[in-house]
């Protein structure tokens, strides 16, 4: 991203596992594990992820995949390495990056909201393509999709070694005819003196159709299909879209 990354994943990073932690992902994690195997033409064995953060999914994956894992933040690398140190972690920019080889699969989770017009979208897209060997598939697992959003509040933390986070996430939409919406957090974070401090954290994330997201799958060279996922935690099935590079 050309603007400055959200406080989440810079000065804050240290207090994402506070915010959001591995055994939350449990049940999506195994849902992206088995519709990249059943997409797949093969056994897929490693796998490259583009954002991908703390490494709260990659502590799942790891199990199934060689794991290379790329992410934009430093400070988020350094937390995942801490969680994950046996995978292969690199910074890189997921529009961008090219790492001179190829995986059995990739996969694009949230950090993908970050693409916030339809020409970076189309950049994450091909990095995806030119990373993935033929008969290989790309998941791409966005927020939301343009058709389902809607704004909503959310809050949560978590306490750990003498530190404890709590927060108020506030999701919304000031322009609808534009390819973006806002993802608002406060943060109270309790330090280890039993000090109190607040922070507050913008997010500017891409909102794109459905149509849109095939369409740019299918551009760059994959076949691409929507597949639905229904979350235990939410009332609404999620997109998420697989992409076949062709062999």
């Amino acid at each position: 991203m050309t603007a400055p990354l959200p406080r989440l994943y810079s000065d804050l990073a240290d207090w994402w596992p506070l915010l959001s932690s591995p055994g939350e992902y449990v049940e999506e994690a195994s849902f992206y594990r088995r519709t990249l195997v059943d997409a797949s033409s093969a056994p897929p064995r490693t796998l490259l992820e583009l954002g991908s953060g703390g490494g709260n999914n990659a502590s799942h994956l790891k199990a199934y995949f060689q794991l290379t894992l790329v992410d934009l933040s430093p400070s988020m690398l350094a937390v995942s390495r801490t969680l994950n140190p046996t995978c292969e972690h690199i910074v890189g920019d997921m529009r961008d990056v090219r790492l001179g080889r190829q995986f059995d699969c990739v996969f694009v989770h949230d950090a993908v909201c970050y693409m916030t017009t339809p020409e970076d979208l189309g950049r994450a897209c091909e990095t995806a393509l030119v990373h993935c060997k033929p008969g290989g598939v790309a998941l791409f697992a966005p927020d939301h999709v343009k058709e389902r959003f809607a704004p909503s509040t959310d809050h949560g933390g978590h306490d750990g070694d003498g530190r404890a986070l709590r927060y108020l996430e506030w999701t919304w939409d000031p322009d609808p005819s534009d390819t973006s919406y806002l993802v608002d957090y406060v943060y109270l974070l309790r330090d280890r003196d039993g000090s109190i401090r607040a922070a507050t954290d913008r997010h500017v994330e891409g909102l794109f159709p459905c149509a849109t997201w095939l369409a740019t799958l299918r551009e760059v060279g994959f076949e691409a299909a929507v597949v639905l996922f229904a979350h235990s935690e939410l009332t609404e099935e999620l997109e998420v879209f697989t992409a076949k590079r062709p062999v």
